[in-house]
């Protein structure tokens, strides 16, 4: 029986009733985007710049360092970061390992966050020097092997990058040093180091998860729910063709919405990345500023 669909009269002429979907991961769209626009600018960050290119060779080098660290097809990783080109380099690093992406909300006390790393049984978490001592306290409890920090000045332009550690001990009433040892890594650090060989695996592109997103808990624990690569490019090439008046590789776009809540993530953070948008990133948005 066929089913009626009146909405589909009211549709702009430019927009398909239907949508044939590149048979490609998430990852695969950073990569056919850095080939198509490899000097173009994709992140904005108070003053920094990266281009596709840069940020794709960037995910890379993460991604065969996370391997190394025995990260293979199906782990889960945490990404605990604001908005800052280290959240979208490890986001699609992470999928480039074949691991499976775990958001993670900054603002987590270690009470949700050991919650979280015990659900979803993550092996790894990427996040901010600040927030490492959170990290820290539950790793005992957790599966967590490694921790990767980063800091916000590690991607800040001359003098911002020497001035923002003041701004941060003034803020937050600290400032963390984290040694490159151990179970400890730092972002900086392996950026610095030779990109190795990244293992390649197959994909599903219907039934291998991408992503493990959590629910904001109103009416209990959040629960993690499970998103397939072409969840997430359906909902991305969705909000593309409505944005048909949009140009690729043309467009700027603000990063305001967090990248670790799904809307963001995808109406932002993939949608950018098919479109070849630049994304002018903000970590957090402050009225009295913006």
């Amino acid at each position: 029986m066929e089913v009626e669909k009146p909405w589909l009269s009211q549709y702009p002429p430019e927009i398909p009733a239907h949508l044939d979907l590149q048979q490609a991961t998430v990852q695969d769209y950073l990569k056919q985007t850095a080939e198509k626009y490899p000097d173009k600018v994709g992140i904005h960050f108070m003053g920094k710049e990266l281009t596709y290119k840069q940020v794709y060779n960037y995910a890379k080098k993460l991604a065969a360092y996370l391997q190394d660290l025995g990260i293979e097809k199906g782990d889960r990783v945490a990404i605990m970061l604001p908005n800052t080109p280290q959240s979208i380099i490890s986001y699609y690093a992470i999928l480039m390992a074949g691991g499976i992406v775990v958001q993670t909300n900054p603002l987590y006390m270690e009470r949700e966050l050991e919650y979280q790393m015990k659900d979803s049984g993550a092996k790894a978490i990427i996040t901010l020097d600040i927030l490492f001592p959170r990290v820290s306290k539950v790793i005992a409890n957790t599966d967590l092997e490694n921790v990767i920090v980063t800091a916000i000045k590690d991607y800040l332009p001359f003098p911002k990058n020497l001035v923002y550690p003041f701004i941060q001990k003034k803020q937050y009433g600290i400032i963390v040093n984290v040694k490159h040892e151990g179970q400890n890594h730092l972002f900086t650090e392996i950026m610095k180091q030779p990109a190795g060989k990244i293992k390649e695996y197959d994909y599903d592109f219907e039934e291998d998860l991408a992503l493990l997103q959590y629910t904001g808990g109103t009416t209990g624990f959040p629960k993690g729910v499970m998103l397939t690569h072409k969840n997430l490019i359906a909902n991305a090439a969705m909000s593309n063709a409505w944005l048909y008046k949009c140009k690729p590789g043309e467009e700027t776009v603000l990063g305001i919405l967090p990248f670790f809540h799904v809307y963001g993530m995808t109406a932002v953070l993939i949608l950018s990345v098919m479109q070849g948008s630049k994304m002018v990133l903000l970590p957090k948005f402050d009225l009295k500023q913006h």
